[in-house]
């Protein structure tokens, strides 16, 4: 979304005519015949007082529409704010209320009803598992490969996804040792946070959603050579509702929509490695 060009200012001529006007004594008219007008009895302190109550009314008005467009707790909308479809549709990834997950299997929650709502929720913890640190340690990347990914796909994805995260060449290139884990003294950073969820088509049996997520990647030490960084993708997956839950049949993955980043300063490699370490992941829903 861009912003426009037209910031709102207008194209800065002015409203009067630019003729300037004589007063006269009370009885005469000024330059252009007019007869002076009488003076009026508002002052400028009533005045003041009148725009005052004009702008409170107008905020009572506003307010009072505000609060009459949302929803109660049941989910029910009443007022200008349209129907409850109408209002989802607006904002895909609000909560519903419903339970998520009823387990896990594999670390990676599972259990996610045959809904919509329940395949948002399965790929926003699949991303999550996905994009895991976990999937640079042989034992811990075949499980979340059978967790996640169908059984006519799972034997056929280990194979492709051993040859990347096994690969010594490429953990060479992101600082790791040749078993996937990080150098003596530094913490290895992988982890996906999802923003929201989107549908993009269900059809009872399979589904695409898609995921906007950010992640950040590398390493947290005092001599990293690779420091922790964060990087935003959308990844879509196709879904197929097979032994009881949602499985990753086929994915997707496109750069952003990335945000301006802001001007903070960079967190210190003790801090980064004590954040990581001590803050946990979610179970997430929609």
């Amino acid at each position: 979304m861009s912003i426009g060009d037209d910031g709102g200012y207008g194209d800065g001529r002015g409203t009067g005519t630019g003729q300037t006007r004589t007063r006269l004594p009370d009885g005469e008219s000024d330059t252009y015949g007019a007869p002076r007008r009488a003076r009026s009895g508002l002052s400028s302190r009533n005045l003041i007082t009148v725009v005052g109550v004009v702008v409170l009314l107008i905020a009572a008005i506003a307010f009072a529409n505000r609060g009459g467009s949302g929803n109660d707790e049941t989910g029910s909308g009443s007022g200008s704010g349209g129907s409850t479809k109408d209002q989802a549709a607006a904002q895909p990834t609000a909560p519903t209320g419903t339970k998520p997950v009823t387990g896990k299997t594999g670390g990676i929650a599972s259990g996610f009803p045959q809904t919509e709502q329940g395949a948002q929720s399965a790929a926003a913890n699949y991303v999550v598992a996905l994009g895991s640190d976990g999937m640079y340690n042989a034992v811990r990347r075949q499980e979340i490969v059978q967790t996640v990914y169908a059984p006519a796909v799972a034997a056929a994805r280990k194979g492709e996804l051993d040859k990347t995260y096994a690969n010594p060449a490429h953990l060479k290139q992101f600082g790791l040792n040749p078993d996937g884990t990080a150098p003596e003294g530094m913490t290895f950073v992988s982890r996906a946070n999802p923003v929201g969820t989107k549908t993009e088509s269900f059809k009872g049996g399979t589904a695409k959603v898609s995921v906007w997520y950010s992640a950040l990647f590398g390493l947290a030490g005092a001599k990293s050579q690779k420091p922790v960084t964060e990087s935003w993708y959308t990844t879509t997956y196709d879904l197929q509702w097979a032994d009881g839950n949602w499985k990753v049949v086929d994915f997707t993955q496109k750069d952003g929509p990335a945000p301006i980043g802001r001007d903070q300063a960079v967190a210190s490699a003790d801090d980064m490695t004590k954040a990581v370490q001590g803050y946990g992941g979610f179970t997430y829903a929609r």
